[in-house]
């Protein structure tokens, strides 16, 4: 890293009471930068960590929560299909907030986190390099609302110059829990590895990266995530006696859900809380 987002910093992270977030924490630590933490939750500081309690569908509180911070790392709101009125609340107008909450605040650089189910019904039999930008086939309203924060930090990345790179991830834990994971697995040190590269790539603009490690199955390009500096480590192969043994053996090309990023997120009812 080098740059205005090598040296001391101090970056906010929403969602900072979260499981991802908690993946994350530990490996953005580093001497003289600082972890501004947001969330409805409060949690426990670390040494360099400070903690907000506020919502991110909260204009205000996240102007507030944005000063004196070089950038913004979005990971707060709903991690599942909820209702439509949830979905749009936290997920849509809290992207909105955070959004305009940096900008209002002079904050030039916002990563915002995505997920494959923004693509969720995308057909994957028999590719490996899906690119990761295809235009959006949401699975669900929470895939709805990750397509309309990818949207919204289009329109602030062209109307206020604003670099934003929204990462479209994959399964982001410790253990890939199923066969899908074989292709769509996102290690915790690839995941910080990638937003490292999204902190420190110079003048981004507007980026959408796929969220995955460099897995032997995967379905998704890598180029995207190599162009901002992005070189992922780790492979959900290694996992394959364990995954096989409690799921047996995967069968890409005739399982429905290996057949559509979205995975089993295609058949569930929309709205369901």
């Amino acid at each position: 890293m080098d740059g205005r987002f090598g040296g001391l910093q101090r970056i906010l992270i929403t969602g900072g009471a979260g499981k991802v977030a908690a993946l994350l924490r530990t490996r953005l630590a580093r001497p003289g930068r600082s972890l501004r933490l947001v969330d409805v939750r409060p949690t426990a500081p670390a040494e360099g960590e400070e903690v907000v309690v506020a919502s991110v569908d909260d204009l205000d509180a996240m102007t507030l929560a944005c000063k004196d911070v070089d950038a913004v790392v979005h990971l707060g709101g709903l991690a599942k299909e909820d209702t439509v009125e949830n979905v749009l609340r936290v997920n849509a107008y809290g992207t909105f907030c955070v959004l305009e909450a940096a900008r209002l605040a002079g904050v030039r650089r916002v990563v915002l986190a995505s997920s494959n189910h923004a693509v969720g019904f995308e057909d994957v039999a028999g590719r490996t390099d899906v690119p990761a930008d295809i235009p959006g086939r949401p699975d669900t309203m929470y895939g709805w609302s990750k397509v309309a924060a990818e949207a919204a930090g289009r329109l602030y990345a062209d109307r206020f110059g604003m670099d934003v790179l929204c990462l479209r991830i994959g399964l982001w834990v410790g253990v890939p829990p199923g066969p899908r994971a074989l292709a769509m697995w996102l290690s915790p040190d690839d995941g910080a590895r990638l937003v490292e590269a999204c902190l420190s790539t110079p003048d981004p603009g507007y980026r959408i990266v796929w969220g995955i490690s460099r897995n032997t199955r995967r379905w998704c390009s890598l180029a995207e995530g190599e162009a901002i500096g992005y070189f992922p480590r780790d492979d959900a192969e290694r996992f394959l006696p364990q995954l096989v043994a409690t799921h047996g053996e995967p069968d890409f090309e005739g399982d429905p859900t290996l057949r559509r990023v979205g995975g089993p997120w295609c058949e569930i009812p929309l709205g369901r809380v």
